[in-house]
């Protein structure tokens, strides 16, 4: 699976060109409680087809009886119309947040632009196809689109006539080692949204692989980090177990803009890793803070299903900007529970 607001782009593009009427669905704002957040998509066809959300569905079958099913039954006002973008809210009374089901009362404004231009949508998607970060700028007046790069991402903005969405290039997971831990983690991370590559030289484990949707490679780790090139969308995980796969890999990721690097193993297992890498890589201390490991969030996992959530988990919360409580840390939690049981020196498994 790709990044949703790219799929959206790309076949509201594909509906334009293929001569369909169609508008383009954006959250601009919202009080309370809301089930989408600001900046979120859809389009709609004539023919009633849709893809991406602004509700989760309430609001969208709605959008669909007024702009199809109506227009089929000849209701006036009722279709498609032409002209500048315009505002809908949703929500506004008690009675129709629960009639649209809204939570808590919770009330949001939709920005619907009609039949978007076509050269506009196909240079924006070849833009986000080819990895770079966009600035779409509209004019409400008239619904005139001006694209940019845009150097880092933002909120998006309404002001001054003018709505400022971004869209970025799909985030990516580079995954090392194709065991059976990697396939629940690639099949997690392909259905969030992330483009997953997998790297093993290891033959035996990649003729055993499952997963559809992931790529698998063959070169050695540190190689595929170097050509995989991590930006501030991607992220990297060592899963081997292997110092001589994961520790180079590991050195080179460090080097890049990746939001997350990290790598599987038990807290006895991270020291080593540590100062192997400090001893024959040169690396300080300070380069090894952005370092995760043991990697995941602390919820008692112990089979390779529940580590798995364990480590999307943490992935996904840093990509979201969340500060988990350091209690939630894997070795801070399992360093709580050894002092609680008065035994300092328990074991724990060598997988978490």
């Amino acid at each position: 699976m790709e990044n949703l607001d790219v799929t959206v782009l790309r076949t509201l593009r594909d509906w334009r060109a293929g001569g369909k009427r169609a508008l383009l669905a954006t959250v601009v704002r919202t009080w309370g409680s809301s089930p989408r957040p600001v900046g979120s998509i859809m389009a709609l066809a004539e023919d009633g087809a849709v893809v991406g959300s602004v509700s989760g569905g309430c609001i969208e079958d709605d959008l669909i009886y007024r702009h199809t099913q109506a227009y089929a039954q000849k209701e006036a006002g009722h279709r498609i119309p032409s002209g500048p973008p315009g505002f809908v809210k949703y929500g506004v009374t008690a009675d129709e947040a629960h009639r649209f089901g809204l939570p808590c009362g919770g009330t949001l404004e939709l920005l619907l632009e009609y039949d978007p231009d076509l050269a506009a949508l196909d240079t924006l998607v070849r833009a986000l196809e080819a990895g770079r970060l966009m600035r779409r700028s509209v004019r409400l007046a008239d619904g005139a689109v001006t694209l940019a790069d845009a150097p880092a991402p933002q909120e998006l903005s309404l002001q001054d006539g003018l709505l400022v969405n971004l869209f970025g290039p799909e985030y990516r997971m580079l995954l090392i080692g194709a065991g059976q831990l990697t396939e629940y983690l690639a099949t997690m991370a392909l259905f969030s949204g992330f483009a997953v590559t997998v790297c093993d030289p290891r033959e035996e484990y990649r003729g055993a692989w499952s997963v559809a949707g992931a790529t698998v490679v063959s070169e050695m780790p540190d190689d595929v980090v170097m050509s995989f090139k991590p930006d501030r969308r991607s992220c990297v995980v060592a899963l081997t177990h292997d110092p001589k796969l994961d520790d180079l890999a590991l050195m080179e990721a460090l080097k890049t803009e990746a939001f997350y690097v990290g790598a599987i193993g038990s807290r006895r297992n991270n020291e080593a890793r540590h100062q192997r890498m400090i001893e024959h890589f040169g690396l300080s201390a300070a380069d090894l803070q952005r370092l995760r490991g043991p990697i995941g969030v602390y919820i008692g996992s112990k089979t390779p299903p529940e580590i798995a959530v364990s480590i999307m988990a943490e992935i996904l919360a840093v990509k979201n900007g969340v500060t988990l409580p350091r209690d939630m840390e894997v070795a801070q939690a399992k360093n709580l529970r050894a002092v609680q049981a008065n035994d300092p020196g328990v074991q724990v498994c060598a997988v978490r």
